[in-house]
């Protein structure tokens, strides 16, 4: 069985950054430390860092004092604002592309754009990059959701940074059939579409193709369906555990990639896994 890792896979330099932030913050801060929301969409990492002593909350009202953390998908400016006023040290563990994302979305705002958000109504990231947008906001992920918009409406579009290039264009498409001309700003970011380009070209070779990460990642998820296109034996997979020996009945080879929010040590115990497993059957 030959088992087969996608050219790029796995966490990207937001999510390790975050990470080492808050772990510098636990080894350094004699105050608890506490993140807003889980740090990355990963339960195993999420739970690590509760042991290792940074626990999630889901309100700034939650915490007292210490350190707060933004995690890597971002909040709105009047969060920061409130934990400062409370008194607790802020550590921003943003992701750089997705503060980008919410300059890009404010200055549109500013320059009397109404800013249109390409991604998933919902999601922490795309929360706190509309917090920045204004109240009139409109959040899509397909053209169908557009609302009607009047001819001399100036529209400015961002997007998620973890969306496709595919979804992000066909909105843009869509504004521009309305007549329309909008400032567009690309925020698809490129450690996104590296993986996706990568684990669709090694999903197309393979007989079974493994997406490894957080069920409740969004990045993971878009991986896991774009493979799906193209590998019909597809599985999203957070665990070892979860491995289907019936998955694998007359393959030859297994691929494997992993969401932005994915450790390599969580690719790693995959790989070292799957290499036991072929090992036993080929002993028996």
């Amino acid at each position: 069985m030959r088992i087969r890792r996608a050219k790029y896979a796995g966490a990207c330099y937001g999510v390790k950054r975050a990470l080492r932030l808050v772990n510098e913050a636990i080894s350094d801060s004699p105050e608890p430390v506490f993140t807003l929301g889980p740090l990355i969409h990963n339960p195993q990492v999420v739970e690590s860092l509760r042991l290792a002593g940074a626990v999630a909350v889901d309100y700034i009202d939650q915490v007292d004092h210490g350190t707060i953390v933004i995690r890597s998908h971002g909040v709105g400016p009047r969060t920061i604002d409130d934990a400062r006023q409370k008194g607790l040290k802020v550590l921003d563990a943003t992701c750089p592309h997705v503060s980008q994302a919410q300059i890009a979305a404010r200055d549109l705002h500013q320059a009397g754009y109404l800013v249109v958000v390409v991604g998933e109504q919902g999601h922490p990231e795309v929360e706190g990059i509309s917090a920045y947008s204004g109240d009139q906001v409109v959040v899509v992920l397909d053209a169908s959701e557009l609302p009607v918009f009047s001819p001399n409406t100036k529209i400015g579009i961002v997007a998620q940074t973890t969306q496709t290039a595919e979804a992000f264009n066909a909105i843009v498409d869509a504004v521009k059939a309305l007549g329309i001309d909008p400032l567009v700003h690309d925020t698809v970011c490129n450690a996104s579409r590296q993986r996706q380009e990568a684990a669709l070209e090694l999903a197309a070779e393979v007989d079974v193709m493994l997406v490894i990460g957080g069920r409740n990642s969004s990045n993971t998820t878009r991986l896991a369906e774009l493979c799906a296109r193209v590998c019909e034996r597809t599985f999203h997979v957070e665990k070892p555990a979860e491995l289907d020996p019936a998955w694998f009945n007359g393959a030859s080879s297994i691929g494997l990639s992993a969401g932005a929010s994915t450790p390599e040590s969580q690719l790693v115990e995959f790989e070292q896994e799957l290499e036991r497993y072929f090992s036993r059957e080929q002993c028996l």
